[in-house]
């Protein structure tokens, strides 16, 4: 996909676009859509009095799967196509960093619970197993140290629980439109934080 120039401005009509047009296509195989397994993750979020910005990073922890230049995931891959990463990229000018760092970071936090949580990676659906192979698998030691070395691994293993719940078939959620609102403080939160010297010269 082709990133636009995006601004605060445009940044959440983006995503909201995104959501419009793709948000129907099915999700790795689950009885889901990707829009409804992202919207069911934010609820989950919304439950757990989560605040603002992990409901965020609960509801675009997959708009990767979106912008990835890999394109999206398709049951037949043989190699990961990073949309952890790739939307990390589009949402770190934007979102504060524990908004970015938890979605950049939501598969290895899946990686981290199958190694620290035996139990885990029995709770996983066929598909989410199939890509914890393509990602490379349980966390070693090293790789769990360096894992909770993030300041944010706490609150990604968080968004991972939500991520893994949202997959209930028929579930009502609100829709995205809704969330739009929060989203942009959330991004405006960022922005006046981000420029403090320009704030203070404002008259």
């Amino acid at each position: 996909m082709t990133i636009p120039a995006l601004d605060t401005k445009s940044i959440v009509p983006f995503l909201a676009d995104i959501f419009e047009r793709r948000g129907a296509e099915e999700y790795l195989g689950e009885p889901v859509s990707m829009a409804e397994h992202m919207l069911q993750s934010a609820w989950f979020a919304e439950q757990a009095d989560a605040g603002d910005e992990l409901v965020t990073a609960a509801l675009l922890h997959d708009i990767g799967h979106f912008t990835s230049e890999f394109g999206a995931y398709s049951p037949q891959d043989t190699k990961d196509k990073h949309h952890d990463d790739a939307g990390a990229e589009v949402l770190a000018p934007f979102f504060p960093p524990v908004v970015s760092e938890c979605v950049r970071l939501h598969v290895a936090a899946k990686r981290y619970l199958c190694a620290a949580d035996p139990s885990y990676f029995a709770k996983l659906s066929e598909a989410s197993v199939h890509t914890l192979a393509l990602q490379g698998g349980p966390m070693n030691e090293n790789e769990a140290a360096e894992f909770r070395s993030n300041p944010f691994y706490t609150e990604a293993v968080r968004v991972r629980l939500w991520d893994e719940a949202g997959k209930v078939a028929g579930m009502k959620t609100r829709a995205f439109r809704d969330y739009a609102p929060l989203l942009q403080r959330v991004v405006d939160r960022f922005r006046e934080c981000s420029q403090p010297e320009a704030a203070v010269g404002k008259k």
